[in-house]
């Protein structure tokens, strides 16, 4: 008699008709395919966001449980990393009807780096362009700009530009004026060192640009003036 679990044509055209039961599947092939489900389950987790791996918690069995947890807090933890550092990303510009909206309620944790500004004034253009591109540097940091008369009013001209910052609704630095920005010279480096220095940004710079320029000026003006020794050599000529 002809096994009905053998692999024939005749058997499969008769397990199609019904006339013969299934193929029986061998116990050893079972587990097999049961645990290469179990690993393609284990597998995939890693790529499903937070809402899948909530919808399929119940096809993973206890030894996973611990993995997936460990990866969902990870998930999470990238998640909120970015919505805190995509907050904000480029300069705004407000009146003075934003100011307690914008500035004063900006909320917990914010630091708000705010430019009183007026255009046709040169250096408040190049301010504004340094800072514009900080603000994509440092989109954890409000960057805000306002004509300064708009913002507040008759605010004299011989202040700006003026650079406010504040957190959480409270003042923490001000540079007020072109004589504390250095007049167009100023470099955007320079530029994010002070905001550092007020806590504003969290600078990769270690230590302050400026600094660098008045030691390379102090070097070459050094190196300009005669040495003792020629001072010496002349006083004895005469």
């Amino acid at each position: 008699m002809q096994d009905p679990n053998e692999d024939t044509e005749w058997n499969d055209i008769l397990r199609k008709k019904g006339i013969l039961p299934p193929k029986e599947t061998p116990k050893d092939d079972e587990e097999e395919v049961l645990a290469l489900q179990q690993q393609s389950v284990v597998k995939t987790y890693e790529d499903m966001t937070l809402d899948e791996l909530d919808e399929n918690e119940d096809e993973f069995n206890e030894e996973d449980e611990a993995a997936i947890e460990m990866y969902r807090q990870k998930r999470l933890a990238e998640w909120k990393a970015t919505q805190v550092k995509n907050v904000f990303g480029e300069m705004g510009e407000i009146s003075g009807q934003d100011y307690v909206k914008e500035v004063n309620k900006a909320g917990d944790g914010i630091w708000v780096v705010l430019h009183l500004y007026k255009p046709g004034i040169p250096l408040c253009t190049l301010i504004n362009q340094h800072l514009a591109e900080l603000a994509r540097k440092f989109p954890q940091t409000k960057f805000l700009k306002s004509i300064s008369t708009t913002c507040i009013p008759n605010y004299p001209d011989r202040n700006l530009p003026t650079v406010f910052v504040y957190l959480e609704g409270e003042m923490k630095a001000q540079f007020i004026g072109p004589l504390v920005f250095g007049g167009m010279n100023l470099k955007i480096e320079e530029l994010e060192w002070r905001l550092a220095e007020s806590g504003a940004v969290k600078t990769d710079l270690e230590e302050n640009p400026k600094k660098q320029i008045e030691d390379k000026l102090m070097t070459s003006i050094r190196s300009s003036l005669p040495t003792q020794r020629n001072s010496d050599s002349e006083d004895e000529d005469y």
